[in-house]
């Protein structure tokens, strides 16, 4: 109550502050130049170009989070700072090259095709903040300028600590990013270039390990410390360092009808993930429990796996203005996943120190781009011994200002991540060395937005779907072992998804509906995600203080259907299958009040007031409950020189 009422004065001050008084009749012999808001550009890997936006609208409200991006479609954790259960499959990125793994830590890392570029007439700050789960703040601050029109050089840390409710659950994470873009003042040169450091600490509590307590609506477990939790030391630690380049040169002097380019990007990246957990045996009850089963250490199990990559493509590009631009590449991808030791057991595989993968590839693309369409059809395989290909064919069509089609087709012969392949660990039973088969991936989208409704279809058909299963015997579960292994599905996942979104407004109301049909058919349960997912937000807006102050304030309804969700295991990093526990059918409120005030907008939440209300039965994962009643602000601050 303190903190709102502190949020309340703060709002009123800054309002009361900044109401323009009346101009003061003096006269003006110098002209001030406002640069338009075409300016200040924000920059894809792709060069897809958007502006530097400040407004304050619904979409900015749920996109005001630790991720920095709406994030429909993923269930949070109880504390911020740690990892997400997936809802919508359809968030799954798709690539034929292996990746490092560990992707329940990745949520919060962000890859080369995430880093934004810029271009900006004067400098630009932006100052994100806001409150955590119990000690902590999260922070995110951003830099950019160009020290000439064809220079720009971008500095931002994101930094997160956040102490949680709940034991052993302290989140630390930083996110550094440099980036830089260039080109020649005759436009024959292009550059962009960034280098990351970014570090992800998680204290990992194995979940609770007495969900009946949980359920039960105990007043003495208000306390979320009182639960027994399985881990009482453990942690997890996720770094990676990266350096990226992306540049292009044109041959002809002058640009023309028709055009040659060469092309070349590089990226290299090298990560390190590590398990440490000082107590083995966990309790429940006055019951020893051997939670990962049998170990080679009696204590201080530090488990490490380092990886690095380094990936070339060099590209030929003709442009001709009439029929498109063709695009012949080749590239040269090369990784190490390894570790300081070889194991060798009894009547076993010896269990090797690395995981070393070469692959040169070489593809054409073709793009297309003519009044209302555009279009891009990629194709590239390998031409070393691995098994890989991508095929991806992209089309657009701008009916008009308002309405937007977009079609895509891609077929994917994946490799596996190296840590489907190779892992080491101090529990015995979590060391495996695999030969997995290519995962075959064929995805259709369908893609319309109109001023009506806009509406996704999403099918995929799925074979050697790689996933981690637990591997338990029932003797192992009755004894609250949890033993977690790769496996390859050998039949075949039919997934489909349908998303529409529509926003109704009735003057200064306004109500804003997204939902999420899913439906997969399979012979194993083994793909699960809920048959629905919705939010729906009833919101009002209106300017107060002479328009000084633009004020939104509304209640957001967040609900998925009842489902077989995948269970989190920390000492692997990942998500894997169960199917003992159902969770969802649970409606989630949150009521906010933002407001925007020049170019700062304000931020106030009460998430999930109802938590108290309707039962303690709230998961983001069986093992681990979701997020309580929490009173929470923030702003975003920025600022043009």
């Amino acid at each position: 109550m303190k903190k709102a009422i502190f949020l309340l004065l703060l709002l009123t001050n800054i309002c009361i502050a900044q109401t323009p008084s009346q101009p003061k009749q003096v006269k003006d012999t110098t002209k001030i130049k406002i640069a338009p808001i075409d300016l200040y550009r924000v920059i894809t890997l792709e060069r897809d170009t958007t502006y530097i936006d400040t407004s304050l609208t619904i979409q900015k409200e749920y996109s005001h989070n630790y991720l920095r991006k709406d994030t429909f479609g993923l269930l949070p954790f109880a504390n911020e700072g740690q990892t997400y259960n997936t809802l919508q499959y359809s968030l799954t990125n798709l690539s034929p090259y292996p990746e490092f793994g560990f992707k329940a830590k990745h949520f919060n890392f962000l890859e080369a095709n995430q880093i934004r570029y810029y271009s900006v007439a004067t400098p630009v700050t932006e100052l994100y903040f806001k409150t955590t789960i119990k000690k902590g703040q999260s922070v995110d601050a951003f830099i950019t300028l160009n020290t000439s029109e064809n220079l720009n050089f971008s500095i931002a840390y994101k930094g997160l600590r956040s102490e949680g409710e709940y034991i052993n659950q302290l989140a630390s994470t930083g996110n550094f990013r440099f980036t830089t873009s260039y080109n020649t003042k005759n436009k024959r040169y292009f550059a962009n270039a960034h280098y990351t450091y970014q570090d992800i600490l998680n204290g990992e509590n194995g979940g609770i390990t007495t969900i009946q307590d949980f359920e039960s609506k105990d007043p003495n477990y208000n306390n979320r410390q009182r639960f027994e939790v399985f881990l009482n030391d453990a942690k997890s630690f996720l770094k990676g360092k990266r350096i990226f380049v992306d540049h292009n040169f044109r041959i002809n002097p002058e640009k023309g009808s028709n055009n040659l380019y060469i092309t070349h990007q590089f990226n290299y990246e090298n990560k390190f993930f590590e398990f440490y957990q000082a107590t083995i045996p966990s309790f429940v009850g006055n019951k020893i429990v051997s939670r990962f089963g049998n170990s080679f250490l009696d204590y201080g199990i530090n488990d490490q796996t380092r990886y690095n990559k380094m990936y070339n493509r060099a590209g030929l590009v003709y442009e001709n203005t009439t029929l498109g631009k063709f695009v012949f590449f080749a590239d040269d991808f090369r990784s190490n996943y390894y570790y300081n030791r070889i194991l060798i057991f009894n009547n076993q595989n010896t269990i090797p120190s690395a995981f070393s993968q070469k692959i040169n590839s070489a593809g054409g693309q073709y793009e297309y781009r003519h009044d209302k369409w555009n279009g891009t059809f990629l194709y590239s395989r390998s031409i070393t011994a691995q098994s890989l290909s991508n095929l991806d064919a992209q089309l657009k069509y701008d009916w008009n200002d308002d309405i937007q089609l977009a079609f895509q087709y891609q077929n994917i012969n994946k490799l596996p991540n190296s840590n489907y392949n190779l892992y080491q660990s101090s529990y015995v039973q979590y060391n495996w060395s695999n030969d997995f088969k290519n995962e075959k991936i064929n995805v259709i989208k369908a893609n319309a937005i109109s001023p009506w409704i806009n509406a996704e279809v999403y099918l995929s058909v799925m074979n050697d779907h790689l996933y981690f299963k637990d591997n338990s015997t029932d003797l192992q579960k009755t004894a609250r072992t949890q033993i977690i292994a790769p496996a390859q599905y050998d039949g075949t996942i039919n997934y489909l998804s349908v998303k529409a979104s529509r926003e109704f407004k009735f003057g200064k109301f306004a109500l804003d509906n997204t939902i999420l049909y899913q439906k997969v058919k399979q012979t194993n349960e083994i793909l699960n995600v809920p048959d629905i997912v919705t939010r729906n937000t009833i919101y009002y807006t209106t300017y107060m203080f002479k328009k000084a102050l633009f004020l939104q304030t509304g209640i957001t309804l967040n609900y998925f259907s009842k489902y077989f969700a995948n269970d989190y295991n920390p000492v692997i990093g990942e998500f894997f299958v169960q199917t003992n526990k159902q969770i969802g059918n649970h409606p989630n409120l949150d009521f906010f009040v933002n407001a925007k005030v020049q170019r700062t907008r304000i931020y106030f939440k009460l998430e999930h007031f109802n938590s108290s209300l309707m039962g303690n039965d709230f998961y983001a994962s069986p093992t681990n409950p979701s997020r309580d009643f929490t009173i929470r602000f923030g702003l975003i601050w920025n600022f043009f020189n």
